[in-house]
């Protein structure tokens, strides 16, 4: 309750209208928590609102607040500190009336002892002098404190929050350990944590492949098999008729993704999620992600990037330091997202079995932990540590898993079905004009050379920029059929998804990093992967066969 006092002070120091929503009581009373309302509204003086989200409880009264606030007039609540703290604030506030500012002064003043780079650029920019008496004035803190002026100004903050809590929260029962208690004991336990974490990705991954194999099989042999037919009884072999049957294909091999791998992947995670594993995952790995030399918290994008990797390189804003975020970004585009799942599940998963898989896997795991960690040494600063909170187990709630699964499902469907269609198009227009033959034999001595495989892949990972679901998509509209083991060996199947998951990351990706990291971090980082993943691809192929996968 203290720590996120702490951010509602901070909030209410920008003197704008504010309801605090206390979400998950049903959770606070099975703790033996009793939180005064009424007591908690004097002392912020702002509404507050009890809620239980997840079942729709409290959370029209939200709203009836927020309409209350816009009725009356909002005169916010000064929350003072220290002497020594509250003397140099009324100084900066008096320094800062001279001058036009967006924010109100005191914030602007609390934030100047707290050296926030951005409102001393703000500043700097309109009066200088100010920044020599908010020095001064830092420097006579940190003399009486003993510490940094941002630490004391913390310290203070914390302080108020604790008196707030005090008078505002008690605990009516003790609480006695639950079975999430116990149950963490484990989730968290050096070793037998990495154990459970190994276990539940088993389990996933074993769900996926039962579950999906028997239904691709459905979309690649029965359904495919019966729509062709009717299709060619219909509307004959003429090139209009086989330009029409590369979109419908395109369009029952979406379905054959996302029904079989796609559906059971976002559900299964979002299950995790809700009911609260992934945080205990999250800090399972903090020691493993700062032997890469990043913050604990990267584990947190990296795991969205197992969905997709554009939030994934978003979600890397939370990282605390530039030099932390664009490693972050760096290695997050080199998890396999859940297109690259498919493809990985569609060849190596499908054909040879679910061993291949997990060490497919493992292995990239193992090399973004050890680039990362060799692009950290070659980035200047160290990694911090990590403090999180983790959340209380809670039963999963159905709706909001199932919510969530057909809204990433939907969004999947309406960018890959386009994309999908249309290069299944584009490709057989290029097969009927005689260019394709011309783009497979340029690209001969890298895939057929180097990377010993089909020369129509040099074609398939071209257009899989676009999105990697298309690679196999592609895969089905040049060789004619959906059983890829007829048109590619097991040697083959290993190389092209391994070069799948490392190579150029989707134009979506690419433009995220533009955007987060700028034209040249994205250069560097497309022309390493496309490399790594060549250079990897080839050196796998012919490490496969002194193993004896031909």
């Amino acid at each position: 309750m203290e720590r996120h006092l702490i951010f509602t002070l901070q909030l209410l120091e920008l003197e704008r209208p504010l309801i605090l929503v206390l979400n998950m009581m049903d959770l606070a009373e099975k703790s033996g928590l009793e939180i005064d309302v009424e007591a908690l509204e004097r002392l912020l003086g702002i509404p507050v609102v009890q809620t239980i989200a997840t079942r729709g409880r409290g959370v029209t009264r939200i709203l009836d607040k927020a309409i209350e606030l816009t009725r009356k007039p909002y005169t916010p609540k000064t929350f003072k500190y220290g002497k020594e703290v509250e003397e140099r604030i009324e100084k900066l506030q008096s320094a800062l009336e001279r001058i036009e500012l967006p924010y109100p002064r005191r914030w602007i003043a609390i934030k100047l002892l707290e050296k926030d780079e951005e409102i001393r650029r703000l500043i700097g920019e309109r009066d200088p002098k100010i920044l020599e008496l908010a020095d001064r004035l830092i420097r006579e803190l940190e003399q009486i404190h003993g510490h940094d002026s941002s630490i004391v100004i913390a310290n203070e903050r914390a302080g108020l929050a604790n008196q707030i809590a005090l008078k505002a929260v008690r605990i009516t029962k003790p609480r006695k350990p639950s079975l999430g208690d116990r149950f963490d004991q484990i989730a968290t336990h050096p070793i037998l944590g990495y154990l459970l974490a190994l276990l539940f990705l088993l389990g996933i991954f074993l769900l996926i492949f039962g579950f999906g194999g028997s239904i691709a099989e459905f979309f690649e042999e029965d359904l495919s098999e019966l729509l062709r037919d009717s299709w060619k009884s219909l509307f004959g072999a003429s090139a209009a008729s086989e330009l029409g049957w590369s979109a419908v294909e395109g369009l029952l091999f979406l379905l054959g993704l996302a029904i079989p791998y796609i559906l059971p992947l976002y559900f299964l995670t979002f299950l995790l999620e809700n009911w609260g594993y992934l945080a205990r995952v999250s800090f399972l790995m903090d020691s493993l992600m700062h032997k890469a030399g990043v913050h604990g918290k990267a584990i947190i994008p990296m795991i969205l990037g197992f969905g997709c990797n554009v939030p994934a390189c978003l979600a890397a804003r939370i990282m605390d330091t530039w030099r932390e975020r664009l490693l972050t970004v760096f290695m997050t585009t080199l998890i396999p997202c859940s297109a690259v799942t498919v493809v990985v599940m569609g060849l190596v998963g499908r054909y040879l079995g679910l061993g291949w898989v997990i060490g497919l896997y493992a292995f990239t795991l193992l090399m973004v932990l050890l680039i990362g960690s060799i692009a950290s040494r070659i980035l200047p600063g160290e990694a911090i540590e990590l403090i999180m909170e983790m959340p209380s187990y809670k039963i999963p709630n159905l709706k909001v898993i199932l919510t969530m699964t057909w809204f990433r499902l939907k969004e999947y469907f309406y960018i890959a079905a386009p994309l999908i269609v249309v290069s299944g198009i584009v490709i057989k227009l290029l097969e009927l004009s005689g260019i394709l033959p011309m783009i497979s034999v340029t690209l001969a001595p890298i895939t057929v050379g180097w990377l010993r495989l089909p020369p129509e892949t040099g074609v398939i990972l071209l257009f899989g920029i676009l999105r990697k679901e298309l690679i196999l998509a592609m895969l089905a509209s040049l060789t004619g059929t959906l059983d890829f083991s007829s048109v590619l060996s097991a040697n083959q199947m290993i190389t092209l998804s391994l070069i799948t998951i490392f190579y150029i990351p989707c134009i979506a990706t690419i433009s995220t990093l533009i955007r987060e990291t700028g034209v040249r971090n994205a250069l560097i980082i497309t022309v390493f992967e496309i490399s790594l993943a060549i250079i990897l691809g080839g050196l796998a192929s012919r490490l496969l066969i002194l193993f004896g996968v031909a």
